[in-house]
């Protein structure tokens, strides 16, 4: 861990610059509740660790004619607080609410919960039954990708060299409908 360096780019280009020139060995984070523990327990060793909360666009909730764009990068508290993407999509809402405790909830990001790819993350089956696309940034530019054909197993996506996630796409819901979620399982996130 000596030689673990530390960026924090304030744009998207400067972010995908630096993932490209270091040769797979950096870790993009946010909140970084996931990335901590995986260095903690010596299961991952990046030399760089490059902090996303700087990039405007990764910070942001917009509603725009036909979806919300949720930024990699706004935590779990922040989605909570508001009203108007609870009201449009409320199960979401609760999935990613759902992340670690509530002193988690600060630091814990959407991004970060489908970038961990955890077969335990809670806001991926909420985000897949939204019909939910990630927008990817590259070395080869943008691309976008149904929730569902990003997670290839346990901890493995498809990001590729050089790529990370910088929002979350929800279409707008049918007129008249609503969505909720509920964990199905006999523990809680504190277990």
């Amino acid at each position: 861990m000596a030689d673990l360096k530390y960026e924090c780019p304030e744009t998207v280009e400067a972010a995908v610059a630096m993932l490209g020139a270091d040769g797979g060995m950096a870790k993009v984070f946010a909140g970084g509740t996931d990335l901590l523990v995986q260095m903690e327990s010596e299961m991952i060793e990046p030399t760089l660790l490059i902090d996303i909360k700087k990039i405007s666009e990764t910070r942001s909730v917009t509603f725009e004619k036909d979806h919300v764009r949720i930024g990699a990068a706004v935590t779990g508290a922040e989605l909570g607080e508001n009203d108007k993407l609870v009201a449009m999509w409320p199960g979401v809402v609760e999935a990613v609410e759902l992340i670690g405790s509530d002193q988690v909830q600060g630091r814990a990001t959407i991004g970060g919960n489908l970038c961990n790819a955890s077969p335990a993350a809670d806001s991926v089956p909420a985000m897949i039954a939204a019909e939910a696309r990630a927008t990817i940034a590259g070395l080869k530019g943008t691309r976008e990708t149904p929730i569902e054909d990003m997670l290839t197993g346990p901890g493995k996506t498809t990001l590729g060299q050089g790529e990370f996630v910088t929002s979350i796409i929800l279409p707008n819901p049918p007129a008249l409908s609503s969505d909720a979620y509920l964990r199905f399982i006999p523990r809680t996130e504190m277990d």
